[in-house]
């Protein structure tokens, strides 16, 4: 078995087979971004990179794109923020995964080693003039080993979900 973190990735991700540590970490990443030191096209790319795509092509990035955009970010929305020096930071308040979630113990996952968490975080949106502090649910879909669909020794997030009403609870 791989050791638990072997060394984060370029982008920031943990190359671990723990499964709970890389969907705390992406649902981390999925709500922290800064305009004062990323353009949108940096910050859409850095968590792009983190997604990996099935080879059945069941999670596409339209639904990064579409996931991402329902936390309220935009490139359009982005470029007003950076005119306000605004900033987004995250921390994991709770954590459930698999068996955890009512849904998932009704629907469980279609192969082994897919694992399915929800997140809640402690989010701060801090600009220049304002500050707001709040708690934000998201469900990461993570797939690791036994799944063949899996890197031998680490686990990779193969999606997302922000939108309200996509939640797994």
């Amino acid at each position: 078995m791989a050791p638990d973190v072997v060394r984060p990735d370029a982008e920031g991700a943990p190359r671990t087979a723990d499964f709970r540590k890389l969907a705390a970490a992406a649902a981390t990443a999925i709500y922290t971004w800064d305009t004062r030191t990323s353009s949108y096209s940096e910050v859409y790319s850095r968590l792009r990179d983190w997604w990996d795509v099935l080879p059945d092509g069941s999670n596409p990035l339209a639904v990064l794109v579409q996931e991402f955009e329902a936390t309220g970010i935009n490139a359009g929305s982005y470029t007003t923020l950076a005119d306000q020096q605004a900033y987004r930071s995250a921390a994991v308040e709770s954590l459930r995964c698999d068996s955890e979630l009512a849904k998932v113990r009704e629907r469980p996952a279609p192969w082994a080693g897919l694992h399915v968490c929800t997140i809640s975080l402690r989010v701060l949106d801090q600009s220049a003039s304002t500050s707001n502090t709040y708690t934000a649910p998201v469900s990461v879909m993570v797939n690791c080993p036994p799944a063949v669909t899996a890197p031998p020794d680490h686990c990779v997030m193969v999606g997302f979900y922000a939108a309200p009403s996509r939640i797994v609870y």
